[in-house]
């Protein structure tokens, strides 16, 4: 199976024609007030329309309330809901339940302890991400630009799909396949020209580097 590409932090019409030319799996919307990536209803709405049924539609929330689930589900009409925050494993079941809508959760990783809990969310989420742990005093959990060891992951297997997250660029997308075998990698920070403002050239480059990685099974 080909390497599932998903493509976060949409804010333009451009960026999102240039991840559906490229052949993204997933597209994220970020409803993060935090994050320069954040989209208001009105644009999530207009991007949603563009993606639909052409891609995955995925909305990112950390640590939100029902009511600002809600709000982004009535905006995207997303396909999944992307936690990627600090909750909990019964907030994630919850969540699923109250909105029937599929949940990926997102873990956040700097060493091997932090992957002890990944047994309990496995259980209540249709999907993970691991994702690098934000730096201490971050006003926001991703899109951080920064890495994590992917060795961390080499070897283990999980009953759910799962996404790497992390500092994924077109120059490393196939080293960090091959060094902890994901079946999916993320992008955002890493197709950007500026903090928040996506790359057509570098959705590219991203996506075509990571289906490399799947075809030759060494770095692209």
């Amino acid at each position: 199976m080909a390497v599932q590409v998903k493509i976060c932090g949409i804010t333009t019409a451009e960026a999102a024609d240039a991840a559906l030319v490229a052949g993204a799996d997933y597209c994220g919307l970020v409803f993060f007030p935090g994050s320069p990536r954040c989209v208001a209803p009105e644009q999530a709405r207009a991007l949603a329309a563009r993606l639909r049924g052409r891609t995955r539609i995925v909305a990112l929330l950390a640590d939100a309330g029902d009511d600002a689930i809600a709000a982004a589900i009535a905006a995207a009409s997303p396909d999944m809901l992307q936690l990627h925050g600090r909750e909990t494993p019964d907030r994630v079941a919850g969540i699923r339940a109250q909105f029937a809508t599929p949940v990926m959760k997102a873990i956040a990783v700097a060493e091997a302890a932090d992957l002890s809990g990944v047994a309990a969310h496995e259980r209540v989420a249709d999907m993970l991400m691991f994702d690098a742990r934000a730096p201490r005093g971050a006003g926001r959990p991703g899109g951080h630009g920064a890495a994590f060891d992917w060795q961390l992951l080499r070897g283990r297997s999980f009953t759910r799909p799962w996404l790497l997250a992390g500092g994924l660029d077109a120059e490393n997308v196939a080293r960090a396949v091959q060094a902890c075998g994901a079946p999916g990698v993320d992008a955002s920070s890493g197709v950007e020209s500026a903090p928040g403002v996506k790359s057509p050239e570098l959705i590219g480059a991203f996506v075509a580097a990571a289906r490399r990685a799947h075809l030759s099974g060494a770095p692209a």
